[in-house]
């Protein structure tokens, strides 16, 4: 074999290996996703897929970034940014009856949160045990929170009138009702529950007012996947919604263990607190009666509905909402993959 056959030979394998590994590229897609707040306990339900590599076996190559809000995560998605997200659904909604000629406005593909996680939280002592203690009552909370957004839903369900608000920053919300400058607060309950006790307070010492036990059916938090993506490439968001399905089921089952990948992306997390805190969410809206009857991922036809009118009235959006525009259930996996849900 002369030298100049030999260099030519290995040449040709080189090239045909490169060719190769561009192929192996070319059939994996990256996926840019927008959380809706910072790396916390829930966040494991992404996080885990990602370390467990259930997404990179789905061909997909997932980057999951901390976010600030679900506004924030419905618009990035909206401007081309980010792929896919996570965002409570009333804000899915207000995006798209606000702004009706948006091109790319994000759609909701799988449901997590069956039910909103929130609740209007006081302390004890200050006698406030039921709805309608609420009364001329001073409320505090972000002015974008989902909470204090939905508030007239809930005051409509239970006759409440005269509540007067404050705006704060979010790290001040729950330090302001310990100090006693605001009588009660509107939050996500796992969040602002454990942030109370992170301020001394005892659980037993806090009323918790669900939203979704006095009357209030609003869904939560859904994954979003952008009309782009939803067009082009709508076997990676099928892709997607699989693997994530097969590690929240991993996530609701040991909760603990999944936390770890949590502190993987952000150090300082307190395991401890972001356990109790993922175990609080799956119990309050992700394994709730109506995910159960339901099913994990979907949504009711004539409750999404409901939800699109109230949350229009509520909002005083520029349009009425169309359900059948936020939401497409299309990508869903077969029940079988959706089986997450402990048996209860």
């Amino acid at each position: 074999m002369s030298k100049r056959f030999f260099l030519k030979t290995a040449a040709s394998l080189a090239a045909v290996g490169f060719l190769g590994l561009g192929l192996a590229q070319a059939q994996t897609t990256p996926i840019k996703f927008q959380l809706d707040w910072r790396f916390e306990g829930p966040s494991a339900l992404f996080l885990t897929p990602v370390a467990k590599g259930y997404f990179k076996d789905a061909k997909l190559d997932v980057t999951v970034d901390a976010g600030n809000g679900s506004g924030g995560a419905v618009t990035r998605v909206a401007s081309g940014a980010y792929d896919m997200g996570f965002a409570d659904l009333a804000a899915v909604m207000e995006f798209h009856a606000n702004n009706p000629e948006a091109p790319n406005k994000p759609v909701a593909v799988m449901m997590v949160y069956n039910d909103t996680p929130a609740s209007v939280m006081a302390l004890k002592k200050s006698g406030i045990k039921t709805p309608a203690d609420l009364n001329g009552k001073k409320l505090g909370a972000p002015v974008f929170d989902a909470g204090r957004r939905a508030f007239p839903i809930f005051a409509k369900a239970n006759a409440i009138s005269g509540v007067s608000w404050t705006a704060m920053d979010p790290p001040l919300r729950e330090t302001m009702l310990v100090r006693g400058d605001i009588d009660a607060i509107t939050g996500f309950t796992f969040t602002s529950l454990l942030n109370l006790e992170a301020r001394g307070v005892k659980a037993a010492d806090v009323m918790v007012l669900p939203y979704p036990a006095f009357g209030v059916k609003l869904y939560g938090n859904a994954i979003i996947a952008s009309p782009k993506l939803i067009k082009e490439n709508p076997e990676a968001i099928k892709a997607f919604l699989a693997a994530f399905s097969k590690g929240a089921k991993d996530v609701i089952a040991n909760p603990g263990a999944a936390i770890n990948d949590v502190k993987a992306r952000d150090g300082i997390v307190n395991v401890a607190l972001e356990t109790r805190r993922l175990q609080l969410a799956i119990d309050t809206v992700i394994n709730s009666a109506n995910a159960r009857a339901e099913g994990f991922g979907q949504v009711n036809g004539p409750r999404l509905a409901l939800m699109a009118s109230q949350v229009s009235d509520a909002f005083n959006t520029k349009t009425r909402i169309n359900p059948d525009a936020v939401w497409n259930g299309s990508f869903l996996p077969p029940k079988a993959t959706l089986d997450v849900l402990p048996k209860k």
